[in-house]
C-alpha cells in the first residue's frame, strides 16, 4: 500500500468524527472548557495524529502496530468523554449514538491494522 495516510478510510472517518466533536463541543458550557471540552477535542484529534504518525512508520511493523494501538486507545477515551457529555445532557442522544457507532468502527479498523501491519508495509 502506498500513498498518504489521508487516503486511509480510518483516517477519514476519524477526522470526520473529530470535526463533528468540535462542532458539538462548541455548545458545551464555559465551565467545561478546561475539562470535558478540552479533553474530548484533544483525544478525538489524537486519533488522527497517531494514525498519521504510525502510517509514516509502516515500514517498521514494530513501530506501526503500537501507534495504531495508541490511536485505538484515544478513540476509546473519546468514546468515554462522549458518555460524560451525554450524561450531562450536552449532546443530543441521536448525535451521541451516531458518534459512538463511528468510534466503534474506527476501533475495529485500528485493531485490525495493529494485528496485521504487513498489509500496510510498502511494497518494494
Amino acid at each position: 500500500m502506498t500513498g498518504s495516510f489521508r487516503d486511509l478510510k480510518v483516517y477519514q472517518l476519524a477526522f470526520e468524527a473529530a470535526r463533528e466533536i468540535r462542532l458539538i463541543s462548541l455548545k458545551f458550557p464555559k465551565e467545561e472548557t478546561y475539562s470535558l471540552t478540552d479533553q474530548i477535542r484533544r483525544s478525538s484529534r489524537s486519533v488522527c495524529v497517531n494514525i498519521g504518525e504510525g502510517y509514516r512508520k509502516r515500514i517498521y511493523p514494530k513501530h506501526f502496530s503500537p501507534k495504531m494501538t495508541d490511536a485505538d486507545g484515544e478513540a476509546t477515551e473519546t468514546s468515554i468523554w462522549l458518555d460524560f457529555a451525554l450524561d450531562c445532557e450536552y449532546v443530543d442522544p441521536k448525535a451521541f449514538k451516531a458518534l459512538q457507532e463511528k468510534y466503534d468502527e474506527i476501533g475495529r479498523m485500528l485493531n485490525s491494522m495493529a494485528q496485521h501491519p504487513e498489509k500496510f508495509t510498502p511494497k518494494k
